[in-house]
């Protein structure tokens, strides 16, 4: 059996999720089964764009371990152009950050990992200038 790891899994380091072939509804996560219309075998890969905008956020003063030395830090929900909603961290200033502000997924470093330091990657999400 093959240890199946965590950088293996195309949500961690890219937005692919799944679209429903019958109805269009767009998942990230990826999902096998469309709630909406449920049918099986109806999804299919979908790469997200990575832009959207803050649905709601809360700013980390007293944060967990491994995340200290970021504080303080936003932390917000983002509603994607094509639907979904996910959680994540938005580099920004905390005084800055608002409701509706546009943002677009970035490739950034979460933390490190352990007396080693192994450091972990993903995504982050960042302001858009607005023209």
């Amino acid at each position: 059996m093959v240890v199946r790891t965590w950088r293996h899994i195309n949500e961690r380091y890219n937005l692919i999720g799944t679209r429903c072939k019958t109805c269009g509804t767009v998942y990230f996560p990826s999902r096998n089964v469309c709630p909406k219309c449920r049918r099986r075998g109806e999804l299919e890969p979908y790469k997200l764009s990575g832009k959207g905008k803050i649905y709601t956020y809360s700013i980390i003063y007293t944060p967990p371990k491994d995340f200290e030395k970021m504080a303080p830090y936003v932390i917000a929900v983002i509603e994607l152009d094509e639907g979904p909603k996910l959680t994540a961290q938005v580099d920004c200033d905390i005084n800055e950050v608002y409701i509706g502000m546009p943002v677009e997924v970035a490739f950034r470093r979460i933390k490190e990992d352990g007396k080693d330091g192994v450091i972990s990657y993903g995504y982050k999400f960042k302001p858009i200038e607005e023209l």
